[in-house]
């Protein structure tokens, strides 16, 4: 279905079934909006996740009690502690070694989203900690400095165990870093933002109720009815600084965001998923979808007091798929105030980093990929199948087509570029270094991936969905990376009882 006829048979079927008088799809209708505005007290302060600095990381993921609300205890899951993990910060040129303990009742993995590294030690679906079990992955740091993270990955389970609270940033610092604010907690802030949905007894649920209301659509999986940041409803920081970096990282299972400030201040974005930005882009909204990540600097001055918000947004859809995706939501997501004066803060310079524009070379290979809310090329996951064969090096195009719903694409290892969207070239602040890309409905968004010098034709990397719903029912997709001029030699089907890179 062409996107006019699609999104006009959306806005048909709502419009009828709401003139209707109601039913489930008028009462989805009705109810299918959520925010928070005038609501939150922001008397709580931000919880900022400890530091762990260092080459070599002990990690223990475990499960306790948080009070996620005021005076509510919650079942959670996290690492190093009852909720969420640590941020773990290393430099360049590194080489890490951390130790992953599973004391979880259930097996999991960890992946470092963003990270350029062997595929056997990427943490996806094929490296499995099981429960008692140690994961002792090493690797040595090789790109510039970023906001990476790190959460769970095993197949049919990454969305409830992201969602009770297994997420941690992973940062990595390089020349480049004293450029900008970069004191931890005091002007260079972690801000991990998660929608959540609670029972009546405190209690996190994934409840997917009015997300399939489409025909034959699973839209986004799962829309929270609240907004936490680092694990806390309405949390407020006092600034002490001129400017202060903001690390921006969408940690929810299916939201978009739409970040900036209720009075509209202006902030400078200065990074993207994959690292800084040739020279800082002057915003008032950011758009995070699952997966994304984004640095900005914001100036304050002393009397402050500004609530940052996520506000509306066109996700491209059309008036009725917005709403259901959450586009027509608005929250308030915490606050700042600076009460006294202020320190003065490292000044965002004109030129931040040597990011030249994208290229594609001569002959570049080009491949396909058509989405669907449960498949990519009208294949579900398949955990012994290599759906691609890439050569070390290689700069290839690839091509994403979207006839269903919101989509956010997620490849592993790589670095790349966005080259147009619908026809057109990317926004200033999606034309950075990324790993993942939003998708909207009936799009088309073409990307240049720049693929890295680890081979191994037994141990793949995913592609896939970022929305995790739609990655556990199927939406994913593995590539190997092989020594040019072997691609025809791997074999496609792997033995997943080889201890090379699988269960």
């Amino acid at each position: 279905m062409r996107r006019r006829t699609f999104l006009k048979a959306g806005l048909v079927s709502v419009s009828a079934l709401v003139a209707a008088g109601g039913g489930a799809f008028g009462w989805a209708w009705l109810s299918s909006t959520a925010g928070n505005v005038g609501e939150l007290t922001f008397d709580r302060p931000l919880r900022i996740p400890p530091l762990l600095e260092g080459s070599s990381f002990d990690l223990k993921l475990q499960a306790g009690i948080s009070e996620l609300r005021p005076g509510v205890k919650t079942s959670t899951w996290g690492v190093n502690g009852p909720h969420l993990g640590p941020t773990l910060r290393v430099r360049r040129g590194e080489t890490v070694a951390p130790q992953v303990r599973n004391a979880l009742p259930e097996a999991t993995s960890v992946h470092w989203h963003g990270m350029r590294l062997p595929a056997v030690m990427d943490g996806g679906p094929h490296q499995m900690i099981a429960p008692g079990s140690t994961w002792k992955p090493t690797w040595k740091i090789d790109q510039p400095a970023a906001t990476l993270w790190y959460h769970p990955h095993l197949h049919g389970t990454t969305a409830r165990h992201v969602y009770q609270g297994l997420a941690g940033l992973f940062l990595i610092d390089d020349e480049h870093t004293t450029k900008l604010p970069h004191e931890y907690g005091v002007d260079d802030i972690p801000l991990i933002i998660q929608d959540a949905t609670f029972d009546g007894d405190g209690s996190l649920t994934l409840d997917n109720f009015g997300m399939s209301m489409l025909p034959g659509m699973d839209l986004m999986g799962f829309l929270g009815k609240e907004v936490l940041v680092n694990g806390t409803l309405g949390p407020a920081f006092k600034v002490t600084t001129t400017r202060v970096r903001l690390r921006l990282v969408n940690a929810s299972v299916g939201r978009i965001y739409h970040v900036g400030f209720a009075d509209d201040r202006e902030f400078a974005l200065v990074a993207t998923d994959g690292g800084l930005v040739g020279k800082p882009v002057r915003l008032k909204r950011v758009l995070l979808a699952s997966g994304e990540r984004a640095e900005v600097v914001v100036d304050f001055r002393p009397g402050d007091q500004v609530v940052l918000r996520s506000f509306t947004a066109e996700l491209g859809g059309g008036t009725a798929l917005d709403r259901f995706t959450g586009g027509a939501d608005v929250f308030d997501l915490m606050k700042f105030t600076a009460p006294g004066p202020l320190a003065e803060s490292v000044a965002v310079p004109p030129r931040l980093a040597d990011v030249p524009a994208p290229v594609v070379p001569p002959n570049a290979k080009t491949r396909t990929f058509r989405f669907s809310s449960t498949s990519i090329n009208g294949k579900e996951m398949d955990l012994a199948r290599i759906d691609e064969v890439v050569p070390a090096g290689a700069v290839e195009v690839w091509e994403l087509t979207n006839p269903s719903t919101n989509h956010s694409f997620h490849v592993h290892e790589v670095s790349f570029r966005i080259l147009d969207v619908n026809g057109k070239p990317p926004a200033a602040y999606e034309a950075g270094r990324k790993d993942t890309v939003y998708v909207p409905p009936e799009g088309h968004v073409r990307l240049l991936v720049e693929f890295g010098d680890y081979t191994d034709p037994k141990a793949p990397y995913m592609y896939h969905c970022h929305m995790l719903v739609h990655e556990d029912k199927g939406m994913m997709g593995q590539f190997v990376i092989v020594e040019p001029g072997q691609e025809s030699h791997v074999n496609t089907r792997l033995n997943l009882k080889d201890p090379h890179g699988s269960h």
